[in-house]
């Protein structure tokens, strides 16, 4: 797949993307497009399933919603609030320090570059991407393991891990497509292009797909 072809591609992605499940960091910030926010349930999402992180957020952001409101919870009422999501104990600590700094240090204001957000301790390219695309409307390319693998399995890029990927796809796609490009491939990806046996047969832009590294396929 070329650029050209990605860009032929983009209304029968946005078509098939409308009826498969939209991870729900954007679905929540449709309604709710505050950084603090966003930048928590991202810490929260890594190494959980999407279920597990909203509920989680939810029920943590009941108790507290602002940075200082944060960083006055005990971290064990932290770790109770967001229980089951991976390393709860750890990330507990951490979304109290985030909190803490960020309303000492940056006045209650999440930084909205991505330079300043990978100074926050935790906060990696991921995370910063997000952040700055759903809380802040700026562009930014967050890559995870489903943009990693679609995009390469497509042949739009040649990469060998996220960090590759985000800064190739920055380098070959127009701004436009930026924003949206993470929560398309991580529905798509989740209910179309799966890592094994992807369901090839319901897929709206199998003709433009150079198939990279796959086996077999349903």
């Amino acid at each position: 797949m070329v650029v050209e072809e990605f860009m032929q591609i983009w209304p029968q992605l946005t078509k098939q993307v409308r009826s498969l499940r939209i991870p729900w960091l954007d679905q929540m910030s449709v309604e709710d497009r505050d950084p603090f926010r966003i930048l928590i349930s991202c810490i929260l999402s890594l190494r959980t399933q999407d279920k597990t992180t909203k509920e989680a957020s939810q029920r943590l952001f009941r108790l507290a919603r602002t940075p200082r409101a944060v960083s006055r919870l005990p971290a064990e009422k932290i770790q109770k609030a967001i229980y089951p999501v991976g390393f709860y104990r750890i990330k507990a600590r951490q979304v109290r320090e985030l909190g803490k700094r960020i309303a000492e240090e940056y006045g209650g204001r999440v930084p909205d570059t991505i330079e300043e957000l990978l100074q926050l301790k935790g906060v990696g390219r991921k995370t910063a991407n997000l952040v700055v695309t759903l809380g802040y409307g700026k562009p930014g390319i967050c890559v995870d393991t489903h943009v990693h693998r679609i995009t390469n399995r497509w042949g739009l890029v040649k990469t060998k891990n996220p960090m590759q990927t985000e800064f190739a796809l920055r380098e070959i796609l127009s701004h436009r497509y930026w924003r949206k490009l993470h929560g398309y491939l991580v529905a798509f990806g989740q209910g179309i292009c799966k890592p094994i046996s992807p369901l090839c047969s319901r897929c709206a832009v199998r003709a433009f797909c150079d198939r990279v590294g796959m086996i077999r396929s349903r």
